[in-house]
């Protein structure tokens, strides 16, 4: 249990912060648009440039990973993280609040693949989709940190004081994993620099990986996208709420997210041991999660506190697509293997982020700020359509294997 203790506690920390800082925007929204006049589609990047920076580091992060560690990758990391969150507090235009959510972008962007990694490690096979749906838990934590619990924080100080509070957490974070956290060699021979990024070439190769990134990528990435930012805008451009009703709409999705994370990983470990796979899993609960857009779609706005508390509870379930995929290639190809896929979640979740606020931009503002609400049922619309298209090509890879084994 110590051990297990050790293992966890120290990357939960840095994941806990990676989801605050992915979500605080969408509470600290109307004061960075009051203070820097930002209009939709400056929000958007402003938000999703964190998912491209992210990004932009999985490739050498499942390399790092698989040569150095788990530990010193993701501590040392973190260092830019508290170095973005410095330079976003400070920050006068645009431009430098730009820099500081990038720095912050690269910082975090191994807190989720080196928990995986470490776990993959450290806990038999069978364990890792319960492991991952454990971390996700207390990235939900951050997300509801971010939500109601910021909004208070507000209200008796700003949110540069705010940035410069998680500046000191992140780099204690930092020391935690640093020097807590255990390492165990690795027992296979990861070749040179060449061979790990034929081997990183190698999982992009491979159909399992694009029959499950397809049909989960889109889901997941509209999920981040949607609930670091654009949840906040629409419940108030769209059902009407004030500021604090929006606050209590995004804690209530924040739990939703962190209950998700837990019951998905549980609930396909459970299965697995009836003979269910977890891609069947997967399959069932995106389903949901794509017939629970069309309410978003027909703005019902009768029906908030269900859509946002299911859009927590169901989006949830794409960190499934993890433990599939690292089920799927040999244990020294883990750590790319994961951040191959998670490299294409959150490239996914900087466009659809940015591309939503562009879409916002093409209606007229409305009278005293805010969005018009017929650009948020065209962004929904069409992101619906892109998850539904993503989906049918994962279906249909699913049909074929199975047929396939039935043929055996």
């Amino acid at each position: 249990m110590r051990q297990a203790l050790l293992v966890f506690l120290p990357f939960a920390c840095g994941y806990f912060l990676s989801y605050l800082f992915r979500s605080v925007n969408a509470v600290i929204a109307p004061n960075l648009i009051s203070e820097f006049d930002l209009s939709a589609s400056q929000l958007g990047l402003l938000t999703s440039v964190y998912f491209l920076t992210f990004a932009s580091l999985q490739i050498p992060i499942g390399l790092f990973l698989d040569r150095f560690g788990p530990r010193r990758v993701n501590a040392t990391l973190l260092i830019l993280a508290s170095i973005g969150a410095l330079i976003f507090s400070k920050a006068d235009d645009f431009q430098t609040l730009l820099l500081g959510r990038a720095f912050i972008g690269f910082g975090v962007a191994a807190c989720l693949m080196s928990s995986i990694k470490i776990f993959s490690q450290w806990f038999p096979k069978e364990k890792l989709p319960e492991m991952t749906g454990r971390i996700m838990f207390v990235g939900g934590l951050g997300a509801i940190s971010a939500t109601a619990p910021v909004e208070f924080m507000l209200s008796f100080t700003g949110w540069r004081e705010l940035f410069v509070a998680l500046f000191f957490a992140t780099v204690i974070a930092s020391a935690i994993i640093f020097f807590f956290a255990p390492d165990k060699k690795n027992i296979h021979d990861i070749g040179s620099t060449k061979d790990q990024l034929l081997g990183a070439l190698n999982v992009y190769k491979a159909p399992i990986f694009w029959r499950i990134a397809l049909g989960s990528v889109l889901p997941q990435a509209f999920n981040m996208s949607v609930q670091g930012l654009w949840a906040g805008p629409w419940l108030s451009d769209v059902a009407g709420l004030e500021r604090s009703g929006v606050a209590l709409h995004l804690f209530a999705l924040g739990m939703a997210t962190m209950l998700g994370f837990l019951f998905w990983g549980a609930f396909a470990t459970r299965m697995s041991r009836r003979g269910i796979q977890p891609i069947v899993v997967l399959i069932w609960a995106t389903i949901a999660y794509m017939a629970l857009q069309l309410l978003l779609v027909f703005e019902v706005t009768q029906m908030s506190w269900v859509i946002w508390i299911g859009w927590g509870l169901l989006g949830t379930s794409g960190s499934l697509a993890f433990s599939i995929i690292s089920h799927s290639f040999p244990a020294h190809l883990t750590g790319r293997a994961t951040t191959a896929l998670n490299l294409l979640a959150f490239l996914t979740a900087f466009a659809s982020q940015w591309l939503f606020g562009i879409i916002l931009n093409q209606w007229d503002a409305l009278d005293g700020g805010g969005y018009a609400p017929e650009g948020y049922v065209q962004a929904f619309s069409i992101f619906l359509v892109l998850q539904v298209l993503g989906f049918t090509w994962m279906f249909r890879g699913y049909l074929k294997d199975r047929h396939a084994q039935k043929a055996l």
